[in-house]
């Protein structure tokens, strides 16, 4: 039976307990897989602590992380559906247990918090509370078939093949099928909303525009043959791929921070609306496509995207915890796209170009934090935890902005006085036209920033904004009128 908590119908004139589970029931997330991604991303160096617990098993793996690791039980994506079962449950004077695979220490920080349960079962150093042993340690204390039992996978239909009632949550195809093949009445509740949708905000195929950097190289050479154009285009999308697999694992790393956050809480693994062990295998999936792609097209290509892959991954585990080394690293991931253009179609790259590109992606990348410390400011939140940046660096952030855009136009003009600009254009006089309008656009850029009226990301901002595209247009513009 498919249906959602309003619907339910269970027989409460019974004391039955109600015994729930916690990861993917009671809240949409994995707290297993949360913390060990938490713990790597405060330390990578822990990653060999992780290696020697697990040789001790799966309980001692858990007891170690929850040992170094913390989590906010206030902020976890409750499944607001599986809370309406509990307080229902509650007011009809039945007992309401939550048992859970996860360590102790987390399962009594949810049951602490929510103040809902009159008892709880958890892993602990020696035993790890699952499937069988769920089943097990949850008919010694109720009897068989004498609890009702709310859980979502694989591991929970040894614990529902002893329950009296059976109740899933967003459980998969597979499971369902299971489960309804051992009890037909089984209650299912299903997940409203639109998946491809959630899935597209989780890979964040807006943001593939910023890849469109590979084309760069590909313009400033004046190389406009179908073969260079169809190398760029499959350029695009392997930095596409690889880009979307390295923003699963930022998130899964980050997902503390993200609920903390006013705009970055609706995430989709924030939200709990995907599950983190699915993404994770999207993410590999995606990163080993990209790779092989890239490799594919061009062996060059494909070193400069497994070097993309190794900044990201290290960007994303230690840099972006660096005062300013984190902005270096954005500007460097940018550059390295318009690299690969070069590698793609074989030209060489312009010193130029190189020096104007980490200018002006730094400025952006300030940008960025100045609009991420100006949200922390105004919705007086405190210092973000995964940053190493402050509230009060906010001016400073701003200046430093300030100097790296208006040096990339400095290297522009620099660039425009080059012998290789006379040699590409029959009008390079008309290229000093781009100056003002760079001067221009940087400008407005900080100073919306300074009236909270800048996105969280400048360039995506640029895409949707119509005044950088008539300034991005005007560029375009007297680009063909200097050839």
């Amino acid at each position: 039976m498919l249906t959602s908590a309003r619907q339910v119908s269970i027989d409460r004139s019974e004391r039955v307990p109600l015994v729930v589970d916690l990861d993917g029931a009671l809240i949409g997330s994995d707290l297993l897989v949360e913390s060990a991604f938490a713990h790597l991303g405060r330390n990578l160096t822990g990653i060999g602590g992780l290696v020697a617990a697990l040789f001790r098993g799966k309980a001692a793996l858990k007891t170690h992380i929850a040992a170094a690791t913390e989590i906010d039980a206030a902020n976890l994506p409750y499944d607001k559906e599986v809370l309406t079962l509990i307080r229902e449950a509650r007011e009809d004077g039945r007992p309401v247990h939550l048992a859970s695979a996860s360590n102790e220490r987390y399962v009594r920080a949810v049951a602490e918090h929510l103040s809902l349960f009159d008892g709880w079962f958890a892993s602990d150093d020696k035993e790890n509370l699952s499937s069988s042993v769920k089943a097990r340690r949850l008919s010694e204390a109720f009897g068989e078939h004498g609890f009702d039992y709310v859980g979502n996978d694989a591991a929970d239909l040894a614990v529902w093949s002893v329950a009296r009632r059976r109740i899933a949550v967003h459980p998969s195809s597979r499971v369902r099928s299971r489960l309804f093949a051992l009890d037909p009445e089984a209650i299912v509740l299903t997940r409203s909303g639109n998946r491809l949708r959630t899935w597209v905000k989780l890979l964040r195929v807006h943001q593939w525009a910023k890849n469109a950097l590979v084309f760069v190289p590909l313009l400033a050479v004046h190389r406009f043959d179908l073969l260079a154009f169809c190398e760029a285009v499959a350029a695009f999308f392997a930095f596409s791929l690889a880009a979307s697999g390295i923003y699963i694992v930022n998130d899964l790393v980050d997902l503390d921070a993200d609920r903390r956050h006013p705009t970055k809480k609706h995430r989709p693994l924030a939200t709990g609306k995907i599950q983190l062990l699915d993404a994770m295998v999207v993410a590999a999936i995606l990163v080993a496509t990209a790779t092989l792609g890239a490799f594919a097209i061009a062996p060059l290509f494909g070193a400069v995207l497994l070097g993309y892959l190794a900044m990201t991954t290290a960007y994303t585990f230690v840099l972006k915890r660096k005062m300013m080394v984190d902005v270096v690293a954005l500007a460097t991931l940018y550059t390295l796209r318009v690299i690969g253009g070069a590698a793609v179609i074989a030209v060489p790259i312009s010193e130029w170009l190189l020096a104007f590109s980490m200018f002006m992606f730094t400025a952006l990348a300030l940008i960025k934090r100045y609009t991420e410390l100006a949200g922390q400011l105004d919705a007086n939140l405190p210092d973000p935890t995964n940053r190493n940046y402050r509230k009060i660096d906010l001016d400073i952030v701003a200046a430093l902005a300030a100097a790296a855009g208006f040096n990339a136009v400095t290297v522009f003009t620099l660039y425009l006085s080059s012998q290789t600009v006379r040699e590409l254009y029959m009008r390079p006089q008309v290229l000093w036209l781009i100056c003002p309008i760079l001067m221009y656009w940087l400008g407005r850029a900080l100073i919306l920033a300074q009236r909270r009226l800048m996105d969280d990301d400048p360039i995506l901002f640029a895409i949707k904004d119509r005044v950088s595209l008539a300034a991005a247009g005007a560029i375009g513009a007297i680009l063909l009128i200097a050839k």
